[in-house]
């Protein structure tokens, strides 16, 4: 049985088999529904497809529109315009194919990690299933997400900046939190390459929806993506650090200055500079990353752990194990990827999961143990560099 799980191969697999089960599952549930509903279980893939009919269509992508789907659009046009690549198929296709690619993306990167142990990335990659599983079953795009911050990574560990720039800005015109990246530049030389290939990237991909509007319908689409996270930030914790403070001790500083205080303490280790030749130190640095994406985001929800437990495995798999590393991966396992699961009763879920961030709040520690790890020099390697990297 180990044998089969330390198979990339059977990771793949199980990967596709995840997907392939979430796109029938939610297919088969909306078939299922009152046909008067117009709404679908796949709501999220229903505001992707349609922002690409809007945005050809020339009409605003930021704001509600009912009779289609039940939720805001809050991507950027190029992501609208690259949807386009799925909107023509039939939903069950195109779902499918979606989901696909978010999982492709995913195995690909932890392929491209620079550990000489495959069994590491492999853990790693298994330690998520249940959250990836979660990703598919909202079809969201945090799989990908996952999928592109760690790619970068690897990208830049084998010194392939062009392509891990690329990475990181697809991965913002996604989601905003993609630029928290640009950090990775630091660790590496190569420095003004970096930054060149960024603004290229971005000037290029930023510019491709002029394909489908003319340049002032595209000025107005960005202001009109601005306003609507701007006009978010404010009004929302979402499970994160903020939700958590306000629902265990009643505190609710705004959520611009957490969020300051968590930039602080994020880009702290990085003043480190002789550590950032060690390859444990910058995979530290990398969970650091994709911990503080999430639980710093104050519109994260269950299905953005993906993100946040992907560093959460990387970081306990890539150590030497201790009993308090392993309490912690397993709190994190139970309280984090099972929380909003079957295995738990819903009432429980109502009066006390949600209400308490509780899904958040191991991530939270973890990402405090690493930073303590981080900064004091206190991790315990198990991984050497790939021949590659």
């Amino acid at each position: 049985m180990s044998r089969l799980l330390y198979s990339r191969w059977s990771l793949l697999a199980g990967y596709l088999l995840l997907a392939g089960i979430a796109s029938v599952q939610q297919w088969f549930l909306t078939r299922a529904i009152d046909p008067s509903d117009p709404y679908t279980h796949y709501n999220n893939y229903v505001i992707y497809r349609q922002s690409f009919a809007h945005l050809v269509g020339q009409q605003p992508l930021y704001t509600l529109y009912l009779g289609e789907h039940w939720d805001y659009f809050r991507y950027s046009p190029s992501f609208a315009l690259a949807f386009g690549a799925f909107a023509w198929m039939p939903d069950l296709a195109g779902l499918l194919l979606w989901n696909v690619l978010n999982v492709s993306v995913l195995f690909v990167a932890w392929r491209m990690l620079p550990v000489a142990d495959e069994r590491i990335t492999l853990a790693a990659g298994w330690f998520v299933a249940i959250e990836v599983m979660t990703a598919l079953q909202n079809s969201q795009s945090n799989v990908l997400l996952a999928g592109l911050l760690i790619l970068a990574f690897g990208l830049l560990e084998r010194r392939y900046v062009a392509a891990a720039t690329m990475m990181i800005v697809i991965a913002a015109f996604t989601k905003l939190f993609g630029l928290v990246a640009l950090s990775l530049f630091l660790l590496y030389p190569q420095k003004g390459k970096f930054v060149l290939f960024s603004a290229l990237w971005g000037l290029a991909i930023g510019l491709l929806p002029l394909l489908a509007v003319p340049p002032a319908q595209l000025v107005r689409l960005y202001q009109g993506w601005w306003n609507l996270l701007s006009i978010d930030y404010g009004q929302s914790a979402g499970l994160s650090v903020m939700a958590w403070l306000q629902s265990w001790f009643g505190v609710a500083p705004p959520n611009s200055v957490v969020g300051l205080a968590g930039v602080v303490i994020f880009c702290w280790p990085l003043l480190y500079v002789r550590r950032h030749r060690d390859l444990m130190f910058r995979l530290l640095f990398l969970c650091n990353l994709l911990i503080w994406v999430v639980v710093f985001n104050h519109k994260a929800e269950s299905s953005s752990y993906v993100i946040a437990m992907g560093g959460v495995g990387l970081w306990f798999f890539s150590q030497e194990k201790t009993r308090l590393n392993t309490a912690l991966a397993a709190l994190a396992f139970v309280f984090t990827s099972l929380s909003p699961t079957d295995v738990f009763p819903r009432a429980l879920s109502v009066v006390f999961f949600v209400p308490y961030a509780i899904k958040a709040v191991p991530c939270i520690v973890i990402w405090a143990k690493i930073m303590h790890e981080l900064i004091a020099g206190s991790y315990r390697p198990r991984i050497a560099l790939d021949k590659s990297g």
